[in-house]
């Protein structure tokens, strides 16, 4: 299972991102996201370049609460040529953005809401829109399984896990611990996410700071 560390705090990319990659770089993360909110447009296209040169694979999750900004998002990742676009439920729109670059998209099933995103839908929705999404030529899902408030969050992740058959399952949004990595992995996950808990240390308390968290949720994985 992978881990996707996201430069980001409270849903946006963290002001000094550009320091945090360098203090992070020897760790050989693979996997570094972030968000187009709370960086300028210069700010991401050399977080970007710099995440490519430490040979990782890129994220761009969209975080935007109406569809116009969901869509501008989705033009920045294009933009950007990340390698994988998080978020977001305009498949359609979305996947026609994309055309012709080698972005691929993993939108959210269910019933996303608010800001921090809420995630509304029981198992059958998730698994109906995880399998809908693939064979509409997704590459997978973004699943906030524990954003969840009409189910279970490994029950949705099981269901998720069955509708993407081959493709592959991204879970996120308040993975914050070993136990909630560990139970993500047996449910089914093939990556998760982690942004505000290793910036606040609460994946690890006591282990210490961002480089010492990173190595604990690394030793999870």
């Amino acid at each position: 299972m992978d881990f996707i560390f996201m430069l980001t705090r409270q849903d946006r990319t963290v002001p000094d991102c550009l320091e945090v990659l360098a203090e992070i770089a020897a760790l050989g993360l693979r996997h570094i996201g972030f968000k187009d909110i709370g960086a300028d447009a210069e700010t991401l296209r050399r977080l970007h370049v710099e995440i490519k040169a430490l040979g990782a694979v890129s994220y761009l999750e969209v975080v935007a609460t109406s569809p116009e900004a969901a869509l501008h998002s989705a033009r920045v990742g294009a933009e950007l040529g990340v390698d994988r676009l998080l978020g977001g439920t305009q498949v359609a729109e979305t996947l026609e953005i994309l055309r012709g670059t080698k972005v691929e998209y993993y939108p959210f099933p269910g019933t996303p809401s608010g800001h921090p995103t809420r995630l509304g839908g029981d198992a059958a929705l998730i698994e109906a829109h995880t399998a809908k999404f693939v064979a509409q030529g997704c590459a997978g899902v973004d699943l906030l399984a524990y954003r969840a408030t009409e189910a279970e969050p490994l029950e949705l992740v099981r269901a998720a896990r069955r509708g993407c058959g081959t493709g592959r399952l991204i879970c996120a949004g308040s993975v914050d611990s070993p136990a909630r990595i560990a139970a993500l992995r047996e449910a089914g996950a093939d990556a998760f996410t982690i942004g505000s808990a290793v910036f606040e240390g609460t994946v690890a308390p006591g282990a210490g700071g961002l480089t010492a968290q990173l190595r604990e949720i690394l030793a999870c994985v």
